[in-house]
């Protein structure tokens, strides 16, 4: 069950990150096919073990939340995605539980295109446009109605009579094919932004922050439903609602159409699909939606979908070439990825002459070589991927290929954690690959927040050279913001009216510079989450500040000695480990400090740790082969010290009373010399942290000290944020979910599941007024 739970978290950290890059970033780094695939596995999961599913998982919910760089907008009437299905057999099943819901057997459906663009809602109130927006997380988007308005076949009045008096049109912004290559022909002649493909076009167009952008771009719009309506009706079913949306101005596509049953959906889908390749416009399948409105009404929603349409995706497409090399990119967040360079090959509509192979164990998987012929998909329409090799093609002399053991952009250690199939630079902080990420999360509100400095601003300012590390934002001036911004403006063409007339903005730079400023006054827990160690969130940083204190301490530590901070396992120890090994990551460290950030809560390790400064208990600690913590006593009772055990003979490990296997496995760990190297330096390390342990007198238990909080609810007087703060000043931790290790749950305004667990599991709990009365008289 533990790997199941871990399987699961995964999958939805990776959904959500593959939501973001999609919905916000209009960056994808995952096929349609391959999203479509961790969802469905999360999705059966989730089925299959009921207790381990959660509110927020991604299969919950739609798309992904605003980026915050357009207003908010509240959805009236939630924008839902679509369930997928991928074969007929689905198609078969979506029609029986329709059948069987409604007690029909003839059933119709509204079938039509399922264009691969941006899902956008159009409010119209007596009849002319007043809003438009994205779909975001599907109940709150974008608000993009200027960029909108320059669509052309967007009608900002409706036509024709007998609309209602607020009416929410449905949709999706696209780039017709053609567009999109006389776009990218004229950008490529001039010397301008070439589009990736046509959905991050269209995505990307209606996102920009200048209206006058958009409206230079080529896009198209199709209405397909209806969002909110008032004071008014509808036809009682979908294709009658879309005539209806014809008549009052909407381009609907031609190719929609009324169908019956299962052999109609399936001869539309196989219709389609032959005409795919000459239509106007991408898509990657076809929607079937039940026609009758009241039928739609009776079978509702499950999750993020409604029971009543589906979305039948078409199969990827291949095509055999030569794959040249298999190279490595680094991306921002430190993953290094294996890529194919291939002999151009035409697949999907475009070119290709790159294929992600997604992974170490992937390329392993397929044993891909250099100079193989490769079966290459272009599934989704967005990223290649090589899914098969030809051996029978396979030319004599060709090696397996392995991945590099240091970064190819700064030279950090190329590392992976066990059973994880993702290599990452552990660089973090000085591998420019990783810069604008590492920046921003660095400048982030719960680590240095630095208020004011989003990631358009980072990436401009990596791009013109003023950032090489975060340390470089300490040394930044107000020439260099202005500048900064003068340059980004001339690339981007949008070099405001009022800059060309000689009037140049400044405040928002003096801000910025007395916010990067004020954060130099930081303290341990902040400045630890702010560098952007693998896995170490706020939580664990509290837990380093608390439990050792000194970020001079920590940063000489060896990764073993981490495990003795409670909630460190070995996972996380071993990433602050590589991290603290990486000699550029120690160098920006150093730079931070010189150029005046300041930890003011430095001190003295927590006396408990002496309780684990045992020679029997580094030993475990070690991971050594065959030597769990019963041995680990063993050899800890034999020999006084690391050099004792590194220079005794081999057979004193059997008089230790280690088996035959166990000692064996102890001495081929000792004649490793970067293992004997570590464990010196382990034995150093754990003898300065007992001098430097104060006496449990200096040191006196907080009033909560042992004891685990959660705060749910709303508190009036401060925030949670600040609450917790407090409580963990007075030795409390604070967690985020109500367990039997719960002492104590304090429950404000609105509380739900959590205080309703603690009550069941017999839990004390404090309402905000005995929480105030508790700090006051321990202040």
């Amino acid at each position: 069950m533990t790997d199941i739970a871990a399987r699961i978290a995964d999958l939805r950290r990776r959904i959500e990150d593959a939501n973001r890059r999609y919905h916000e970033l209009d960056d994808p780094d995952l096929t349609d096919a391959q999203y479509d695939a961790l969802v469905r596995e999360l999705e059966a999961l989730e089925r299959a073990h009921p207790q381990l599913a959660a509110a927020d998982s991604p299969t919950r919910k739609v798309g992904a939340a605003p980026s915050g760089r357009f207003a908010a907008v509240e959805h009236a009437v939630p924008m839902l995605s679509l369930g997928n299905a991928f074969s007929d057999e689905e198609v078969a099943d979506f029609v029986r539980r329709i059948r069987e819901r409604l007690d029909r057997e003839d059933l119709a459906f509204s079938a039509e295109p399922k264009l691969d663009g941006l899902a956008i809602s159009l409010r119209y109130e007596q009849g002319v446009f007043v809003q438009g927006a994205t779909r975001g997380d599907g109940a709150t988007g974008e608000d993009v109605t200027a960029n909108l308005r320059t669509i052309k076949v967007i009608p900002q009045r409706l036509a024709g009579e007998g609309w209602p008096r607020v009416l929410e049109v449905r949709g999706e912004v696209y780039m017709a094919r053609a567009d999109f290559e006389r776009w990218n022909e004229h950008a490529r002649l001039h010397g301008g932004k070439v589009l990736a493909n046509p959905r991050n076009g269209a995505a990307g167009s209606l996102r920009q922050i200048d209206a006058q952008q958009t409206a230079q771009r080529p896009l198209s719009f199709f209405a397909y439903g209806i969002g909110q309506v008032e004071g008014g009706a509808l036809p009682a079913t979908h294709s009658a609602t879309l005539a209806k949306l014809r008549d009052w101005g909407f381009p609907v596509s031609d190719l929609a159409t009324v169908v019956h049953g299962l052999d109609g959906l399936l001869e539309y889908y196989h219709r389609i699909g032959v005409a795919r390749d000459g239509l106007a416009f991408d898509i990657d399948g076809v929607v079937y939606k039940l026609d009758d409105i009241a039928g739609q009404r009776e079978m509702g929603f499950v999750s993020r979908a409604p029971r009543w349409a589906i979305a039948h995706k078409f199969p990827a497409q291949e095509q055999a070439t030569v794959l040249e090399s298999i190279e490595v990119n680094v991306g921002r967040t430190g993953a290094v990825t294996p890529w194919a360079l291939m002999r151009p090959v035409h697949v999907g509509g475009v070119t290709v002459t790159r294929a992600t192979l997604h992974n170490a164990d992937h390329v392993a998987r397929l044993d891909v070589r250099a100079g193989d012929t490769v079966i290459v998909r272009r599934a989704g329409d967005v990223i290649p991927e090589v899914v098969q090799v030809v051996l029978e093609q396979r030319p004599p002399g060709t090696q397996p290929w392995s991945m590099p053991t240091t970064c190819p952009v700064c030279g950090s250690e190329v590392v992976r954690e066990e059973g994880a199939a993702v290599w990452r630079c552990s660089g973090e902080l000085s591998c420019p690959a990783q810069l604008v990420q590492s920046v921003f999360h660095f400048a982030s509100r719960r680590a240095m927040d630095i208020d004011g400095l989003g990631e358009r601003y980072i990436e401009s300012l990596a791009e013109f050279g003023y950032l090489r590390d975060v340390s470089d934002l300490y040394g930044l001036g107000l020439d260099d913001l202005l500048e900064m911004k003068r340059r980004a403006d001339e690339r981007d063409g949008s070099t405001p009216e009022t800059v060309k007339a000689g009037k140049v903005a400044t405040k928002w730079a003096d801000n910025l510079i007395a916010a990067i400023d004020a954060s130099r006054d930081t303290t341990l827990a902040r400045f630890l989450y702010a560098l952007g160690i693998e896995h170490v969130g706020e939580s664990t940083a509290k837990a380093l500040a608390q439990w050792i204190g000194d970020l001079a301490l920590i940063r000489r530590l060896p990764w073993p000695l981490f495990k003795r901070v409670p909630d460190i396992g070995g996972e996380v120890a071993r990433s602050l480990g590589h991290f603290l090994d990486q000699p550029g990551n120690q160098q920006v460290i150093d730079r931070l400090l010189e150029r005046g950030v300041r930890i003011g809560d430095t001190h003295a390790p927590n006396p408990k740790l002496g309780e684990a400064l045992d020679f029997a208990t580094l030993l475990a600690d070690l991971e050594i082969p065959k030597v769990t913590p019963v041995r680990a006593a063993q050899l800890g009772a034999t020999f006084a010290d690391a050099r004792a055990l590194l220079d005794a003979p081999a057979h004193n490990l059997m008089t230790a009373g280690l088996p035959a296997d166990s000692a064996s496995a102890v001495v081929a760990w000792l004649e490793n010399e970067a293992n004997a190297g570590l464990l010196l330096r382990c034995a150093q390390a754990q003898t300065e942290l007992r001098a430097r342990l104060p006496e449990r007198s200096e040191q006196a238990a907080g009033p909560l000290d042992g004891k685990t909080v959660v705060l749910t609810g709303g508190l009036a007087a401060m925030s949670r944020d600040e609450a917790g703060a407090k409580l963990e000043a007075l030795g409390a931790k604070v967690a985020g979910s109500v367990s039997k290790k719960t002492s104590l749950v304090v429950a404000g305004e609105a509380a739900g599941s959590k205080l309703a667990k603690a009550q069941e599991l017999g839990i004390e709990i404090w309402d905000e007024a005995a929480l105030l009365a508790f700090l006051a008289e321990h202040a």
